[in-house]
């Protein structure tokens, strides 16, 4: 399925502890040289260090009970860890986390989701976005190797959602939230995905619980592999394991990732 180019992923897996096995077996599977993953939903002393170790990779994890929580997982050791956006708010919420592997900046982001327009939950995640680009301002360098992971709760083009018409008024589509998002793209980055298939329709990579969305093809693409200039010029391929969200008890995302010639 892959090649043996640098293979970078992103998965929301929505609880490390109720998708343990199913995440485990994809790494066995995929191997990918470095996995961010987002929603661990656990403290650091809940992480399954021993399980990820035994399959040759080292995590590096920001954790948080019940909620968020977000994890970086490699192959090589990890250097120059950054854990929270580090600025002087207090936010107790673990979405931040960041290490140089292999010579690349690896950030690995759990955007919230904003629950309903002109909500608190709403105003955070604009917040969130803002805090986010001042933490690239301060802490990297788009002229350098850098990759963006995570779960952005925003849709980025109405070519990224199944039904435009039903989700275009929430958190994930409006206009607001995307220019939120382009803000962080406009640091420096490109979407590898898009770069890869600039036009191709249903690719998603979130489909609602509660809307029984993967069923009916009702899905979003929010989760996005994003890199500095230099190595998107690298990338070789991407691609969203849609499979994964199917069977039992999948995550309600699938894993994305992208390959580099480096």
């Amino acid at each position: 399925m892959f090649s043996s180019d640098l293979k970078i992923v992103t998965w929301n897996v929505n609880s490390i502890r109720a998708r343990h096995d199913r995440v485990l077996n994809w790494l066995q599977a995929n191997e990918p040289d470095i996995i961010c993953l987002q929603e661990l939903k656990c403290t650091e002393a809940d992480f399954p260090f021993d399980e990820v170790s035994s399959l040759g990779y080292i995590a590096t994890v920001h954790g948080q009970k019940t909620y968020n929580g977000v994890a970086i997982l490699s192959f090589d050791e990890p250097s120059e860890v950054i854990v929270g956006l580090g600025d002087d708010e207090d936010d107790p919420q673990a979405r931040l986390v960041s290490a140089v592997i292999e010579g690349i900046r690896t950030v690995c982001v759990y955007v919230p989701n904003g629950g309903e327009m002109g909500s608190d939950k709403w105003a955070y995640k604009l917040r969130w976005y803002e805090r986010l680009r001042a933490w690239f301002e301060r802490n990297a360098d788009p002229d350098e190797p850098l990759v963006l992971c995570g779960d952005f709760n925003v849709a980025p083009l109405d070519i990224d959602v199944a039904r435009p018409n039903q989700w275009g008024d929430g958190v994930l589509c409006v206009p607001q939230a995307r220019e939120a998002l382009q803000h962080i793209v406009d640091w420096g980055l490109t979407d590898t995905f898009r770069a890869q298939y600039p036009t191709e329709e249903a690719s998603y990579s979130w489909w609602d619980y509660r809307r029984n969305g993967f069923a009916y093809g009702n899905g979003l693409r929010i989760d996005m592999v994003y890199a500095t200039a230099g190595l998107a010029a690298k990338c070789s391929g991407a691609f969203i394991d849609s499979e994964e969200r199917g069977g039992e008890k999948p995550s309600d995302h699938a894993p994305v990732g992208a390959l580099f010639k480096v």
